[in-house]
């Protein structure tokens, strides 16, 4: 009987790393594809982007226009409720942010997963479009954005790492580059860690 288990265990284990073999670089290319993808979609039309630059943890992408900066995408994390949030943020040359996407997160369905839109709409003060990043927080926390109802912990983080983006580029941590490279030439940036932070676990976020 253990001799049987074993070498089950065996041919599973072979078997997995198999599939993993396999699908490795076609998983490697979706993450690509999803992360350029991104990386357009938070930027004006017809940019030029420079090669990525890694500053505090962060991947910072300079976008031209006429070789003039017109804008920035920053690849940004942070520690939420349920896990990290990996967040691309378009930032103006005034710190405004022009739109996010989030790459990845594992907040509560339902409540904190809301991310992926809420700070988008239109409705009381949600939304962080056009509004300048760096200091945005929650009402609980004396700012003015709407937080996720039942989901301020997922909340607090999103917008943290939204002003962790800001900051980097605002504190001079990278410099314009001097020429740009259409994006689909440059090679995809590696995924950063999130930054870990405790969370004391908690039925409700609030």
């Amino acid at each position: 009987m253990v001799l049987s288990l074993v070498i089950i265990s065996m041919v599973a284990a072979g078997a997995l790393a198999g599939v993993y073999a396999v699908t490795e670089a076609t998983i490697a290319k979706q993450e690509a594809q999803k992360q350029q993808a991104a990386i357009l979609a938070v930027l004006p039309e017809g940019c030029s982007i420079a090669e990525p630059e890694q500053a505090e943890g962060l991947t910072i992408y300079k976008a031209f226009i006429n070789d003039e900066w017109v804008a920035t995408a920053v690849e940004t994390s942070e520690v939420g409720f349920d896990g990290p949030q990996v967040i691309m943020v378009g930032l103006g040359k005034e710190g405004e942010v022009l739109d996010y996407v989030v790459l990845k997160q594992t907040e509560t369905p339902g409540l904190g997963a809301h991310i992926d839109h809420w700070f988008k709409d239109a409705v009381g003060n949600r939304s962080i479009i056009g509004k300048k990043a760096g200091a945005l927080a929650v009402n609980k926390d004396g700012g003015d954005v709407d937080a996720i109802t039942a989901a301020t912990i997922s909340s607090r983080a999103f917008l943290k790492a939204v002003n962790k983006a800001y900051a980097a580029v605002a504190e001079g941590a990278v410099e314009a580059a001097s020429g740009a490279s259409q994006l689909q030439g440059a090679e995809p940036a590696a995924e950063q860690p999130a930054e870990a932070t405790e969370v004391q676990p908690a039925e409700k976020e609030e």
